[in-house]
C-alpha cells in the first residue's frame, strides 16, 4: 500500500506557472486551453490558483466571481496525480474561498462523460441543474455540458484557513 501526502500549497497563479499549466491540461484534454487563454485569465482579473506538492504543480483552477455567485472555469489535476485526493483539496479551498469572497452560489460545467469528476462534485454538495447542449468540442461534432450548482451555506462545509 503506498501512502501519499496530501499536504499541498494552494497559492495565486503567476507568469511563471503558465507552461506547467498549459502542459497539464494539454495531457489532460482532447481540445485544450492555450497558454494564451491562461495569460488572459491572469490579466482579465480572474481568481487563478495553482496546487503544489513539494514544489511540483499538480493541479490548477480559474474561478469568476460576480455579485454573489463563482464560477468554476476550468479546474485540473495532473494525470500523475489523480485519484490520490488532491482534487478533493483544492475543489475544498476553492468553495471556502468561494464562501470568504462572498459567493452564495458556484456554478461549473462538466462533460457528462467525466464520471470521475462529477462523482467528486456530487461528493462535495453540487446538484445537476440543467445541460448546455453542443458545449464542448469532440471528436465527432460536439459534446453537451452539464450545469452543477453549489449553495455554499450548504451544512457540511467549515471554513478553511488559507
Amino acid at each position: 500500500m503506498q501512502v501519499f501526502d496530501l499536504n499541498i500549497e494552494i497559492n495565486s497563479m503567476h507568469d511563471v506557472d503558465l507552461s506547467t499549466v498549459a502542459s497539464i491540461e494539454r495531457k489532460s484534454y482532447d481540445y485544450p486551453w492555450s497558454e494564451n487563454i491562461f495569460r488572459d485569465c491572469l490579466l482579465s482579473g480572474y481568481t487563478c490558483l495553482v496546487a503544489k506538492r513539494n514544489d511540483l504543480l499538480v493541479g490548477y483552477t480559474i474561478l469568476s466571481f460576480a455579485l454573489n455567485e463563482a464560477h468554476i472555469l476550468n479546474f485540473c489535476i495532473d494525470k500523475d496525480h489523480r485519484n490520490l485526493g488532491f482534487g478533493e483539496k483544492l475543489l475544498d479551498f476553492l468553495i471556502a474561498k468561494s464562501r470568504s469572497e462572498g459567493a452564495e452560489k458556484i456554478f461549473l460545467e462538466v462533460r457528462p462523460s467525466n464520471k470521475k469528476a462529477i462523482a467528486l462534485y456530487l461528493k462535495k454538495g453540487f446538484e445537476k441543474i440543467a445541460k448546455r447542449p453542443s458545449y464542448y468540442k469532440h471528436a465527432h461534432g460536439r459534446e453537451d455540458a452539464d450545469i452543477y450548482l453549489l449553495y455554499t451555506s450548504k451544512i457540511g462545509y467549515l471554513d478553511i484557513q488559507y
